[in-house]
């Protein structure tokens, strides 16, 4: 029986222009307040960002059959994407007004299925070191008993956003 999800989501543009006018912190509570539209990945995938603090990002999910690979459980990508989204929200949190950052890499390791079954799941973010050219974040992914399902460490570029109109690319 086929099923149908559909998407919405917010202009992106007008979320990244307020994230160059705003401190990490702040741009991402207004996120969190509901102020300012999360980005189209999370309206895509179904999760949110839910709580954030100076050096520190949690964001959840409830895994759904859209998040499915062929075997019968989440998509080792579903995990990425909230393992990356948690470490470079930890680290775009300590980022002052003017700054931006892209992740560099991000090494994962899945350790728990997730499934229908698991419940909410969430992706807590922490900054490990922060220097002016790059930062070191980790996260892990939870299930509501508190068991981790996998881990993450990610090196994020940390640069000065681009003045608009100058052809930079922003993260």
């Amino acid at each position: 029986m086929a099923r149908t999800r559909t998407v919405e989501w917010e202009d992106a543009g007008a979320t990244a222009r307020a994230a160059a006018t705003m401190a990490g912190l702040d741009f991402l509570r207004e996120i969190v307040a509901g102020r300012l539209p999360g980005p189209p990945i999370a309206s895509l995938l179904g999760f949110s960002l839910e709580e954030v603090e100076d050096g520190r990002a949690v964001f959840v999910l409830e895994p759904g059959e859209e998040h499915y690979n062929p075997i019968g459980s989440v998509h080792g990508g579903v995990y990425a994407t909230l393992l990356d989204s948690a470490t470079g929200c930890a680290v775009h949190s300590t980022l002052p007004q003017g700054m931006a950052y892209t992740s560099l890499d991000l090494s994962t390791r899945f350790l728990r299925p997730l499934t229908t079954a698991t419940g909410k799941v969430r992706a807590i973010g922490t900054v490990i070191s922060r220097g002016r050219r790059t930062a070191l974040a980790e996260a892990g992914l939870y299930d509501a008993e508190d068991r981790l399902l996998g881990h993450a460490t990610s090196t994020c570029m940390l640069f000065p956003v681009p003045a608009e109109g100058s052809g930079g690319t922003r993260a």
